[in-house]
């Protein structure tokens, strides 16, 4: 792999949806991410943000996305500064507009992870620094390139394969999935309840992608239909962060667990079939959420069932790993501005 200025055309972008980047740019995050890692691995430094600043902004809670925006900033070389949602007013006393200046002037990179799609564009539009998407309620555009760095760490390349997503089919990760995977030419199957579908506009974005890529995503209510051939089964918590339909969701998305016999469903060898998951995860009782669902609907596993979370099948642990070393690459060649490694064109 040699070395040479990354393409100019990511220097000062923002990431705020997968969709307003290219396949290529897609597919560059995923194998600049796998590089890092194994400079990682091999304790070589890699500090191409030196002297950097970042500002890490947290609307919305999170073990996963705070852990590996920090780490990943203080390995490039960057200084990361965590402002927690009783740090910031953002919408509240102070606009969008109004923070993402005075944060702009201050940083050199601007992370948001909280719920409106909007706040973090207005971020991006007024800050005049790249700012990165650590969730909305619409998309999940960093998760997403952990997610496919780990399948392909898994079978050694994207195009081709099959990764199911079974549960809510309208929540940023099922966005995310079906419109990421359909660039990478990875089939997405969404298998969730009708009422739980994605929005046309999302399918509408997967498709057109799709014509390019030669994937084919699907979105069913049909369990056998849309495992079968799968080389990923991927799920996500039934109820997401700040929704307290529990009772409906659980009634309603109880076919759709993920167990041992929907992995047998699938019909592909065990050496071609993996677990994953975003995480945190209801797969037994030991959480006051996973408690407080036993004593109320009296089941003790919710999307996915311990036996399947702790099977030879499961990645989610190296998936989350991966979502350190995703965000070190976004942040590396987006902001960066030093000599980092070329990595292979978009897959054939």
């Amino acid at each position: 792999m040699t070395e040479a200025k990354v393409n100019s055309v990511l220097q000062g972008r923002s990431l705020l949806a997968e969709k307003d980047f290219t396949p290529a740019e897609i597919q560059y995050f995923v194998d600049f991410g796998l590089h890092l890692k194994a400079l990682k691995q091999q304790h070589i430094p890699h500090h191409y943000l030196e002297g950097k600043n970042i500002a890490l902004l947290f609307a919305k809670s999170s073990t996963r996305t705070r852990s590996a925006f920090t780490t990943a900033a203080i390995d490039l070389g960057a200084h990361p500064e965590y402002l927690g949602a009783n740090d910031i007013q953002l919408g509240k006393k102070e606009s969008v507009e109004d923070t993402a200046i005075v944060l702009g002037s201050m940083f050199d990179g601007i992370e948001y992870r909280g719920f409106k799609q909007e706040d973090v564009e207005g971020l991006a539009k007024y800050s005049g620094v790249p700012v990165w998407n650590g969730l909305t309620d619409e998309w999940h555009p960093t998760q997403m390139i952990a997610d496919f760095m780990t399948v392909k760490e898994n079978f050694g390349h994207l195009k081709g394969l099959t990764l199911t997503y079974v549960g809510d089919g309208r929540n940023n990760m099922a966005n995310s999935l079906l419109v990421t995977g359909s660039m990478l030419g990875v089939n997405i199957h969404i298998v969730a309840p009708k009422e739980l579908h994605p929005a046309q506009e999302v399918v509408d974005f997967a498709n057109s992608f799709a014509k390019e890529s030669g994937a084919k995503p699907m979105v069913t209510d049909d369990i056998a239909a849309g495992v079968k051939g799968s080389n990923v089964i991927y799920t996500d918590v039934w109820v997401s962060m700040g929704e307290t339909n529990w009772e409906e969701r659980v009634n309603l998305l109880k076919p759709y667990q993920v167990n041992m016999d929907m992995l047998k469903m699938t019909g592909t060898p065990d050496d071609q079939l993996i677990f994953m998951h975003c995480l945190p995860a209801f797969h037994d009782t030991e959480t006051e959420y996973g408690q407080d669902v036993k004593a109320k609907y009296g089941i003790t596993e919710m999307e996915v069932t311990d036996e399947v979370f702790r099977s030879k099948y499961a990645r989610q642990f190296d998936e989350a790993e991966n979502r350190m070393h995703s965000i070190k690459a976004i942040m590396a060649a987006t902001l960066g501005n030093l000599f980092i490694p070329e990595v292979p064109a978009l897959e054939d």
